[in-house]
């Protein structure tokens, strides 16, 4: 790559990351990892903002289709705190669960009580004889979402 002056530039991190995950390393979802890496857990309004810091106009439709395209390459994490819309993190596939403020609604990340994956083999329902009951008879779990929720203590104290 080249700046238009032909002096040498290097590759953004994000544009790397995105194409191996197999993506096209458009200047929106370039700009949508950089937001994410600054505002971890921002929302898509969140993410179209700052996109339109980065590179100017670019419609809401256009940022939640690329948070889509994130997702389904496994590049960003999509997480639904109840009563919240839909947030969106780069830290994937290492089993960290999320903190949420009944108050504000900050988001903060926990990482794993047990450090293994405990929750991605569940116990068998109550009631069940064998491991092979019909209610997990075919499952095979790859995610566990936990959110813990609670008060901040900025919101604690006001």
């Amino acid at each position: 790559m080249t700046t238009p002056a032909g002096a040498p530039t290097t590759p953004s991190p994000g544009a790397a990351l995105l194409r191996g995950a197999g993506l096209r390393a458009t200047a929106p979802r370039v700009a949508a990892l950089a937001v994410l890496a600054d505002q971890p857990h921002a929302d898509a309004d969140d993410v179209a903002r700052g996109v339109r810091a980065r590179i100017g106009s670019v419609s809401v439709q256009a940022v939640y289709d690329v948070l889509g395209a994130l997702h389904r390459a496994g590049l960003v994490r999509r997480i639904e705190p109840a009563g919240s819309p839909a947030r969106f993190e780069l830290r994937v596939d290492d089993n960290h669960h999320h903190l949420v403020c009944r108050g504000c609604g900050e988001v903060r990340d926990v990482d794993c009580a047990t450090g293994a994956a405990p929750c991605l083999e569940p116990a068998r329902p109550r009631g069940a004889r064998t491991s092979g009951d019909a209610a997990l008879d075919g499952f095979v779990v790859d995610e566990a979402e936990v959110i813990y929720w609670g008060t901040c203590a900025r919101c604690a104290a006001g």
